[in-house]
């Protein structure tokens, strides 16, 4: 492996206008595929072979007019304190609205609530209900401008108007957090350098990787459905990983450059070692995201895929198109000024001079071991314990800022009608050819004598006679227990009511959605867990030819796995320190959250792992005991580690402050799952562990040893190749730099 990646790095170095013009025209081809070939992305939410999808698959097939696949969007209307919608002035207010809404573009259908009885009991709160021919994210600006402008006709008769519905939702999009968060990872770059040149580099071939990435997401999206959230998640990875692993090549040259004098001789020799890292750490996160799919839900297949071939380019990237530009950059790589400062820069991964900070703290971990660790894994634990009360749900408008109509919509609802109005269940009766009336009738009574119903819709029948609907309002709300024991309880009846009336029962709708999402994630869970860890450990252990390293870097990620959700519990559900993010309401964390985190922190994590072991690894190798290795490979990659961590927080953090809750908790739970795994598992727990089984972390049964494969990871076979002198190269490193850590 380190053979092969060493003449990539020299032949990319050396003719770098080949390759450089290669990645530009291939950057051209996918933007031009992408402005002519991409299609619309969708964000509707199917779950194949459940229940509550074949109930929408059926009701698509019996009531085509519903169109069911349509944007919705729902108006809400409340009179003046001691007035009723039905006042003449009040529903001649209301039919203005909604004329106004119908001869919107794009609407196909409004539902009036005075013809379905869609009035309070006071007669103060009114929902109507709008379709749209197309889904909300092929909605555009003026559609939407258009919509909250028929609120404005209700306002001025005196009137209160809402509107809520996925008919307001859009795409999401990048903001000031996201710039802030690549801005905060270039001063990174430049403190942990020296040198704008430097840390210009991986800013560069990130962004190179990003916009491939998302020109071949939206190319993609012209031949299959891709959910909108997968371009978010792939933009978020790409620049995470495309800076971080550019840093580790970066670095890693540098250090080369001064040791050895030829820097071709460099670019190999970093791409060969660096870039094994890289490309088995691009590898796991790879294998994660792929791993989605066979959890069964196609948004998560979808985001998983994306962002999978997002990180496949980054990795080419960095392997191909970075020695490239360090040719073209030249020497002026390891030197340079930031700022005002006027002494020369150093190499990061430097042997000389004083012990880094890296360096005393992995020998302060190493003495200090055992009350290390065990602070380490009690502080996680503790960080762990509100994951017990995690909940899963999905994104509604009441999880929407306090500021938004959506979640006025959504709070009216809940005064006029009660919290179960905004998440009815839809309940299917297929009479198979038998009387549907009768057998809507019997359904209707069974579920009326059930707990937790308020009301239940007159049936309504589908044009060829076979079908009838009815509308379920619980008592509850839709993320609440009471409603999905409610859908449990419906679920229960279906063999009495068949064999009563002959009719097939299936309960759909929001609720019922996620009750199915949940325990499709949870049966496919830990065949996932096994797929990805498993695959993980048979690469660590080809990777670092141990058994104990790679069992210890799949205990270290529960750690920081269980730590995360405790977070993501507390600010986001619980409500702490959530004025502290921009967390306006709490909310159940989104069901296809942990699963998604699980596989992206993985990931990162062997990330770190590979990156922070693999030195201690080469070190090993190349003579060094056990214990001094441990301090010898953070000297190497501590600095560089907390660099590349920092960076990848700051992005992920950046998504903090979106205006969705979905992305917002991804990319806090990311940010909060790298700090932790990086600085207290990797870099903490890792070298006590390490320093505890001493030679023992590195043995390996001699028969496991025959056959695994020899990767070469550590460029022993680079080593041995040498026919230069290694000494630093004074006219690289004279002095040291006042931005290294100390």
């Amino acid at each position: 492996m380190a053979t092969f990646l060493y003449r990539i790095g020299r032949f990319s170095y050396r003719r770098r206008w080949l390759v450089t013009g290669l990645w530009v025209l291939v950057l051209a081809l996918f933007g031009v595929g992408a402005a002519t070939l991409s299609g619309t992305m969708s964000n509707s939410f199917s779950i194949p072979g459940t229940e509550a999808q074949r109930a929408i698959e059926h009701l698509a097939e019996r009531f085509p007019q519903a169109n069911a696949s349509g944007a919705t969007a729902r108006v809400v209307f409340r009179a003046p304190e001691g007035q009723t919608l039905t006042d003449p002035v009040n529903r001649a207010a209301v039919d203005d609205v909604l004329g106004e809404l119908a001869g919107a573009s794009k609407v196909v259908e409004v539902v009036d609530p005075f013809q379905v009885n869609a009035i309070s009991p006071d007669g103060r709160y009114a929902v109507a209900q709008a379709r749209y021919a197309v889904q909300g994210p092929a909605l555009e600006t003026a559609d939407r401008e258009a919509l909250t402008r028929t609120a404005e006709v209700g306002r001025a008769a005196g009137l209160t108007v809402e509107i809520g519905g996925d008919a307001l939702q859009t795409s999401p999009e990048t903001g000031v957090g996201e710039v802030i968060g690549i801005v905060i990872a270039a001063v990174v770059l430049a403190i942990t350098f020296g040198s704008l040149l430097a840390a210009g580099l991986p800013l560069l071939t990130a962004l190179v990787g990003v916009l491939v990435g998302l020109a071949g997401i939206a190319l993609a999206s012209g031949f299959v459905d891709i959910n909108t959230n997968s371009t978010i998640l792939a933009l978020m990875l790409g620049i995470a990983v495309g800076i971080d692993y550019a840093l580790f090549i970066v670095s890693r040259y540098r250090h080369e450059v001064a040791v050895r004098k030829d820097p071709v001789e460099a670019a190999g020799r970093a791409v060969g070692t660096a870039g094994s890292a890289v490309a088995f750490a691009g590898l796991t996160v790879i294998i994660a995201l792929a791993g989605l799919s066979v959890v069964g839900i196609p948004v998560l297949r979808s985001m998983g895929l994306a962002a999978a071939a997002t990180v496949a380019v980054a990795v080419l990237v960095a392997l191909t198109l970075l020695p490239a530009l360090l040719g073209f950059a030249g020497r002026r790589v390891t030197s340079g000024r930031l700022l005002t400062s006027r002494r020369r820069v150093r190499d990061p991964e430097s042997d000389l001079g004083p012990a880094p900070m890296g360096e005393r703290w992995a020998r302060f971990v190493t003495r200090r071991r055992v009350p290390v660790l065990v602070l380490a894994v009690l502080g996680l634990a503790l960080v762990a314990v509100p994951a017990a009360d995690l909940r899963l749900g999905f994104p509604d408008d009441g999880t929407a800022p306090a500021d938004t109509t959506q979640h006025r919509a959504y709070g009216l609802l809940n005064v006029g009608f009660g919290p179960g109005f905004n998440g009815p269940l839809t309940v299917v009766v297929d009479a198979g050819g038998g009387d549907v009336d009768a057998a809507a009738a019997q359904a209707s009574s069974t579920i009326k004598g059930l707990p937790n119903v308020v009301s239940v819709g007159p049936p309504v029948v589908s044009p060829d006679g076979g079908t009838a609907l009815l509308s379920v309002v619980p008592g509850t709300g839709p993320n609440d227990e009471a409603t999905t024991d409610l859908v449990h309880d419906i679920r229960e009846h279906q063999a009495a009511l068949r064999a009563d009336t002959g009719a097939e029962v299936s309960v759909t709708g929001a609720t019922a959605v996620n009750i199915d999402a949940a325990a499709r994630i949870n049966d496919a869970f830990l065949p996932y867990l096994g797929l990805v860890v498993g695959l993980a450990f048979l690469i660590l252990l080809v990777m670092f030819r141990s058994v104990l390293v790679p069992l210890k870097a799949t205990l270290g990620f529960l750690l920081s796995v269980g730590a995360t959700f405790g977070a993501l519990v507390a600010v986001f559900q619980w409500g702490w320190l959530g004025s502290l993010f921009g967390i306006e309401q709490t909310s159940p964390i989104g069901s296809i959250v942990p699963v998604l985190l699980i596989g992206i922190l993985f990931g990162l994590a062997m990330d770190y792992q590979v990156f922070l072991v693999t030195r201690m690894r080469e070190d090993h190798v190349h003579g060094r005991s056990a214990q001094e290795a441990i301090v010898t490979g953070f000297r190497h990659g501590a600095r560089v580690v907390t660099a590349a961590a920092i960076i990848m927080i700051s992005v992920f953090g950046g998504f903090i402050f979106g205006d969705q809750v979905m992305i917002q908790s991804i990319g806090f739970a990311l940010a909060f799952g790298v700090l932790v795994d990086a600085f207290v598992v990797r870099m903490t727990i890792v070298p006590a562990v390490m320093s505890l089984l001493d030679r023992a972390a590195w043995w390996l049964p001699r028969w496991l040893g025959r056959i695994l494969p020899v990767v070469d990871v550590e460029g022993e076979r680079l080593a041995l190749r040498s026919d230069q002198p290694v000494h630093p190269d004074p006219a690289v490193e004279p002095e040291l730099s006042g931005a290294g850590a100390r």
